[in-house]
């Protein structure tokens, strides 16, 4: 992949628009792309994706579609017409619904990224034995990965700690973007499964998404220069 443009995604999990929009503010789109989820659109609706994109930011719209393949067709339609750069489904609604998906924002004029949601990294050994599934986390992650990659997808959202076998196993243009990111001391908050931004940068993350350890800065740009410094030296070290 040609790496163009911000690496970090700002998570941005708010309740409402205005305190999105005064984060935005003291961003820089230059900087950081930002990432708008579930609860913040369904208060906002498109609005608040538009009034990002006019700000200048690029928008990773984050409602992990999961439906019978019709209708997740209809909702990447509509994302992809709303202009966003990023969309994603869950990869477990299974290889019809990811190529329906696919194909509904492959027929848009300027496409967004499709990306396919494999394990929450909320998840852990014991909450997937309680859902019945047998598989340890890495195996099942990378059996989704590989699946949305043969449904043509773009790339997948998995945690730090599948990034090297996905990195061995599928090509290098197959995105993978990285929740769960805590600075080094970070407190990990309701994530299982964490890494440091470099560490995650050096197991091949493409994108990573950084929430609560900037957006609850009393600096969020200072925590964001922060992490591309952190970037930066782990760019440096693998040269």
């Amino acid at each position: 992949m040609s790496e163009v443009g911000p690496r970090i995604i700002v998570a941005l999990d708010y309740a409402d628009a205005a305190p999105a929009l005064d984060l935005a503010t003291r961003l820089d789109p230059a900087h950081c792309r930002v990432k708008v989820g579930k609860q913040l659109f369904t208060r906002a609706g498109p609005d608040i994706v538009e009034r990002l994109q006019a700000r200048g930011f690029t928008v990773f719209l984050d409602l992990k579609f999961h439906d019978i393949p019709n209708t997740v067709a209809g909702a990447c339609r509509a994302a992809a017409e709303l202009g966003v750069w990023m969309v994603n489904v869950h990869a477990s609604g299974g290889r019809r619904m990811m190529e329906a998906a696919r194909e509904a924002v492959a027929a848009v004029a300027e496409p967004p990224l499709l990306i396919a949601v494999t394990v929450l990294t909320s998840l852990a050994r014991e909450d997937l034995r309680e859902i019945g599934v047998v598989a340890e986390a890495q195996e099942l992650v990378a059996r989704l990965a590989t699946l949305a990659h043969a449904c043509g997808l773009d790339g997948v959202v998995c945690s730090p700690k599948e990034l090297r076998a996905l990195a061995a196993a599928l090509p290098p243009a197959f995105l993978r973007v990285t929740p769960g990111v805590r600075p080094a001391g970070a407190d990990a908050d309701d994530q299982a499964r964490v890494a440091t931004p470099a560490d995650a940068i050096a197991d091949g993350a493409h994108y990573l998404v950084v929430g609560r350890p900037i957006t609850a800065a009393a600096d969020p740009a200072a925590a964001l220069r922060a992490i591309e410094t952190q970037l930066a030296g782990a760019r440096g070290a693998s040269a």
